[in-house]
């Protein structure tokens, strides 16, 4: 079975005026089917940059990125698009609801432009919210908002989660509900998952563990003995 992902040889050079700043500097990984995968690292090191690439929001320098034998590097603006709508979930780590809608119409939002998504209500229940359908998020709290993002993000059934820092606004036991809520979406639904995150703590949810240093992966590790989020020492 071929990889999610396989990407090969991934530079990212921005242009900063008269100076370059290397993100990425040869990144090789592969992405498996049904992988929760955590990348680890200080901030600067290069994962938003991977994670972006990965999502079709951003394109490398050079090398190359496959999605199910699809290549993305030389895709078009609208092959992308089309790529993000169908097969991508996005989580970030600040939540961008649309304060006038509730729960429920947040993550209503994105059903419409999918062929065949999850209704809002089974969404929410994945990530226990079932009893904040019709709260908007000023009735929420940080975590209930960051759920009602991952429902969001679930409910028109991508193949790929990809989380930006998702704990990084919150308090611990809050983190801990989110990373809950996530673990759960990879456990029912098959998702493959990517988690980005500077707290090394988080490594211990994970199948696979990836660490970058200045744009570079500088370990990888698999864990025989996965935990669960409430069971994490942080």
């Amino acid at each position: 079975m071929l990889p999610v992902f396989t990407a090969r040889g991934i530079t990212k050079v921005y242009h900063m005026g008269e100076v370059d700043v290397h993100a990425l500097r040869g990144i090789d990984l592969e992405l498996h089917e049904s992988e929760f995968l955590v990348l680890l690292g200080p901030s600067g090191s290069g994962k938003s940059t991977l994670l972006n690439i990965l999502g079709g929001l951003d394109v490398p320098t050079s090398g190359t990125v496959t999605y199910r034998g699809q290549n993305l590097t030389t895709a078009d603006e609208r092959a992308l698009t089309m790529y993000r709508r169908r097969h991508v979930g996005f989580v970030f780590q600040f939540y961008n609801l649309i304060p006038s809608l509730t729960a429920r119409e947040n993550v209503a939002l994105v059903t419409d432009i999918v062929d065949t998504p999850m209704a809002p209500e089974e969404a929410l229940r994945l990530v226990n919210l079932t009893d904040r359908l019709d709260h908007f998020p000023s009735q929420l709290s940080g975590g209930e908002q960051q759920r009602v993002a991952i429902a969001r993000a679930v409910a028109k059934r991508p193949d790929v989660l990809l989380c930006d820092e998702p704990t990084g606004a919150l308090d611990i036991a809050t983190g801990v509900l989110v990373l809950e809520a996530i673990a759960q979406v990879n456990r029912e639904l098959g998702t493959t998952t990517a988690v980005i995150t500077h707290n090394a703590a988080v490594a211990g949810m994970a199948d696979r563990v990836v660490s970058l240093s200045d744009g570079h992966i500088v370990s990888e590790r698999r864990n025989e003995h996965k935990v669960m989020a409430s069971e994490l020492s942080w």
